[in-house]
């Protein structure tokens, strides 16, 4: 996300929760990655790195304090509370207008039911899996009523 209307600054993803939080986290993949002179874009509540674990071991005496850690979907490091670097209205009309550019890209593609689509394929498997375990219980109860309910004797 671009941070301001002509930013020259980007977060790789950030997020805002119902109490107001935001969160930065910046996504490095490599130590030359790491030490880039990219900004690390640390403008949140909460800033972190997600990085693999083997570049952790390398780099970890280099990130500061209060930065926390991702290893994946493990949290290696927590962050610690920092006030906003940037005005919360350009937070939000950051996150607006990136999400507004997501939608059209979305729209552009020709498929704009996609979310549609596939929460209709979703629910046709649940139901799919529903219809399996009916069928796994009337024929295991049919092999109780036939065979008793000793599997031994069934297998045999």
């Amino acid at each position: 996300m671009t941070i301001g209307w002509f930013g020259y600054e980007r977060v790789d993803y950030i997020t805002y929760d119902t109490k107001g939080i935001w969160r930065c986290y910046e996504i490095k993949v490599s130590k030359s990655d790491f030490y880039s002179k990219a900004k690390k874009t640390f403008v949140g509540h909460y800033n972190y790195f997600v990085i693999p674990k083997e570049l952790y071991e390398e780099v970890k005496d280099d990130i500061p304090n209060h930065i926390g850690v991702y290893l994946g979907n493990y949290c290696a490091k927590r962050a610690k509370k920092q006030e906003l670097t940037v005005d919360e209205q350009v937070l939000k009309d950051s996150m607006i207008r990136s999400l507004s550019r997501e939608f059209q890209k979305q729209y552009a593609s020709g498929d704009p039911t996609a979310v549609e689509i596939l929460t209709r394929r979703a629910n046709r498997h649940e139901t799919e899996a529903k219809r399996y375990r009916r069928d796994y219980h009337e024929l295991t109860n049919k092999l109780f009523r036939k065979y008793g309910r000793n599997w031994e004797d069934i297998i045999e």
